[in-house]
């Protein structure tokens, strides 16, 4: 399975948040699993983050695109990240 990490709009009008969703690049809609937000109406922005289920993801293969990127990059998630990757690979 092909999958992607990415933002979903959701809130009203003028007044956006955004769901970062794990979801399939092949099917269009829906989310396989939400594992974060992203609120940048505040300042700084709230984030509020499943670093487990993020690392358990990207160690499986999603691949987050480039604005969620950045996000998981400034909270620290890719050292996460590798260290799944090497308690996997003792396992």
């Amino acid at each position: 399975m092909s999958t992607i990490i990415k933002l979903q709009r959701q809130g009203a009008p003028h007044k956006p948040f955004w769901r970062i969703a794990v979801t399939d690049s092949r099917k269009p809609g829906g989310c396989i699993e939400l594992v974060g937000t992203y609120d940048n109406q505040h300042k700084p922005a709230l984030v509020n983050l499943n670093e487990t289920k993020i690392a358990e993801w990207i160690v499986k293969g999603a691949v987050p695109t480039q604005t969620v990127k950045k996000i998981f990059v400034d909270k620290g998630i890719y050292k996460k990240v590798a260290e799944a990757k090497k308690a996997g690979a003792k396992a």
